[in-house]
């Protein structure tokens, strides 16, 4: 029955995928891994780093790989350094290869900022629902994206305004969170959509999720999951006091504003799990970036395989 459904979707519908890359043409490839301490990441560098050479690609590494002593496999030193991107830079990659978990796709988004330049993840993880590329698949993965053989998800970004700056990037892919700090109390949330009183959270802390950052802590939570293309975000209390307080979802367009208040005189805020203090007197307002994150995925692959796949969907667990 699924395979005769998906045949008649197939009637219905049109795919319409990047097929632009001219295949004996060199690309210019950025390669990015956070934690080289962990043999897979590192011998996957090695690996993706040797099979772009043998593609005649230039390479450049990020200073967090050029830096560090991968291997004795791999002289550093010949490839050009790089740390982030910017719109005004003369030369731009063709694409940026993420080495590592959805964590340092996340790092990735400070990389490319608002260039517009496509992140592919190999994942070296755990579950990689951004990373979805294995290992044992690099030399693959790098063939069908030089054919053109690829799609480009693009993510909302979440921009954060404080009446402070605290944050030196003030972006996110994942989620903002607002969350207590140094007590055991819960904090009060006031919260507001386009200037209109929405609710007040007695909790432990707020998650406003994108559609990306909806399988994650606002999954954790009792948070709805959202398809990517939803254009929407997820508001999701961290264990409310009145449990008629449910999970809500609103259009992309909004913007959510803050005043948090309790016995604490700080509090924490969180971009993608970079966290600072603020205290009660901060004034803070979300809304979409005006750009969005270009996630490099293999034709083929989409967010309900993905699904199926990491969170066991369709499987018969009785057996």
């Amino acid at each position: 029955m699924c395979g005769l459904i998906a045949r008649f979707y197939l009637l219905l519908s049109e795919h319409s995928y990047i097929c632009c890359r001219n295949t004996l043409k060199p690309m210019l490839i950025a390669v990015y891994a956070r934690d080289l301490s962990k043999e897979l990441s590192r011998n996957t560098l090695i690996k993706v780093v040797n099979y772009l050479d043998s593609l005649s690609s230039e390479v450049w590494l990020h200073t967090v790989v050029s830096e560090s002593q991968v291997s004795k496999k791999l002289d550093v030193s010949r490839y050009r350094s790089f740390s982030t991107f910017d719109k005004s830079d003369a030369v731009l990659p063709d694409l940026l290869i993420s080495i590592g978990g959805d964590g340092t796709i996340l790092d990735t988004l400070m990389i490319v900022h608002d260039t517009g330049v496509p992140v592919l993840g190999i994942n070296t993880g755990r579950m990689g629902f951004l990373a979805a590329i294995t290992p044992d698949n690099v030399e693959k993965a790098i063939d069908a994206y030089m054919k053109g053989a690829f799609v480009i998800d693009e993510r909302s970004v979440l921009e954060l305004q404080m009446s402070e700056e605290l944050f030196s990037f003030k972006y996110a892919l994942n989620d903002f969170v607002i969350s207590k700090k140094d007590s055991s109390s819960m904090i009060k949330v006031h919260t507001y959509l386009n200037g209109e009183y929405f609710n007040s959270y007695w909790a432990d802390g707020l998650i406003c999720s994108t559609p990306t950052g909806s399988t994650g802590y606002n999954l954790s939570c009792g948070g709805a999951i959202l398809h990517p293309k939803s254009e929407s975000f997820a508001i999701t209390p961290i264990a409310p006091h009145n449990l008629n307080v449910r999970p809500f979802v609103i259009p992309d367009d909004h913007i959510l504003a803050f005043e948090v208040e309790g016995r604490s005189k700080a509090f924490l805020a969180s971009l993608d799990a970079r966290s600072i203090s603020f205290t009660p007197n901060i004034q803070i307002a979300i809304k979409r970036a005006g750009f969005n994150f270009n996630l490099a995925r293999l034709k083929g692959e989409n967010f309900m395989s993905t699904l199926r796949t990491k969170m066991m969907w369709g499987v018969d667990v009785r057996n």
